[in-house]
């Protein structure tokens, strides 16, 4: 019997640098893991305690009540139309969370043993995790393959594209967008977004949903959208996230969670329900996050350093033109963590990432440890 070998896992390999960082008389300003440290919405706390009492199983599917937010909240902020949202085919169901959802897609979709997962040259290392569950091989690209049955592990079979990025907050323009999804229409190759970021732009940057009209056109055929409350709602906790797009993928997958028992709690879904008919709790934490960003930008250009893309989402993608480790080093000896980039590819391995997600005093902090 053979033995899935997964990667290792990268945050272990931290530690000496969390060790130097923790001597730093101020004590560590860890930016190196993107967990939200805000209060969650009082409205949240409000929905999921309403709901307490639960004592039947929460449904796959999702509540009618989340379901319709949740078709809400794409229309009005991202201009996405579904299909039916309350129809006996979904077109979006909640999900546990969008990491659980991104390491297990490829088995969801009953893609498995043999073909290659398409994600980008620098990318969130989950995507390679779920294709290695699935016994599938992946292929690093940020350009349409000429040959979609050339891939390491045999023919494309899934395509992974994420936008706003994670870790360099790059911007997919919407001639890239519409590129991908013809490329996976033309070869039957479903294309997946993830859009965990997408409230997430900054100085006039407005990312655009793989499933909006003027990317997609008439219709969602071949083309997912994962979404998370995680971060415009400071919801990490309750493992909140969503999928939606092409009806008869959303069922394929909505089917197997249902035998495997993968369902969001009906007190989450009611707190989910609440967060996605709110915007202004997801605007006033962008205006923290955007606060932060307007700190610590120029404290790290400030200190001989250099920021690319970084146009939206909660990192600054950052370089000093040399080994990531190096600089890994420099910032611990500031007594700041950071991610190595090569944690998200070789592509990656002379640059750092800096998370927005700390308090205002810990950022004020590191401003102050650079700018000295």
């Amino acid at each position: 019997m053979s033995t899935v070998r997964l990667p290792d896992f990268p945050w272990d390999s931290l530690g000496p640098a969390r060790a130097r960082a923790a001597e730093h008389p101020g004590g560590a300003v860890d930016l190196s893991i993107g967990t939200p440290v805000d209060p969650t919405p009082a409205l949240l706390g409000e929905a999921l305690a309403a709901a307490g009492d639960a004592p039947g199983y929460p449904t796959a599917l999702g509540t009618v009540d989340v379901r319709r937010a949740a078709a809400g909240w794409l229309s009005r902020r991202l201009g996405v139309q579904l299909a039916d949202p309350l129809g006996a085919v979904p077109s979006v169901i909640p999900t546990v969370g969008s990491k659980e959802l991104v390491a297990l897609l490829p088995t969801l979709l009953g893609l498995s043993g043999t073909g290659t997962v398409l994600i980008p040259e620098v990318a969130y290392p989950t995507y390679e995790v779920g294709a290695v569950v699935a016994g599938l091989q992946v292929l690093r690209t940020d350009t349409l393959p000429a040959d979609p049955g050339s891939g390491p592990g045999g023919p494309a079979v899934l395509v992974w594209l994420n936008s706003p990025g994670n870790p360099h907050g790059r911007v997919l323009t919407d001639d890239e967008l519409r590129a991908w999804v013809a490329w996976g229409r033309t070869h039957g190759v479903p294309v997946v977004a993830d859009e965990c970021y997408v409230e997430l732009g900054w100085d006039g940057v407005r990312p655009r949903s793989v499933l909006h009209p003027d990317v997609a056109g008439p219709d969602h055929s071949g083309l997912l959208a994962v979404h998370s409350l995680s971060k415009q709602s400071t919801a990490a906790g309750y493992r909140a996230g969503l999928l939606s797009g092409d009806p008869a993928l959303v069922r394929r997958v909505w089917e197997v969670r249902r035998h495997l028992g993968l369902l969001v709690p009906t007190p989450v879904q009611a707190a989910m329900a609440a967060a996605l008919a709110d915007d202004g709790h997801v605007d006033a934490q962008r205006e923290r996050y955007r606060s932060r960003r307007d700190r610590l930008a120029p404290a790290v250009r400030a200190a001989g350093a250099r920021i690319d893309h970084s146009d939206a989402g909660l990192y600054l993608w950052v370089t000093r033109d040399e080994d990531c480790w190096a600089t890994i080093d420099w910032l611990a000896g500031l007594g700041i963590v950071a991610a190595p980039g090569s944690f998200y590819g070789p592509a990656g391995s002379r640059h750092v990432r800096l998370a927005l997600t700390a308090t205002d005093e810990r950022i004020d902090a590191a401003v102050q440890r650079l700018t000295s």
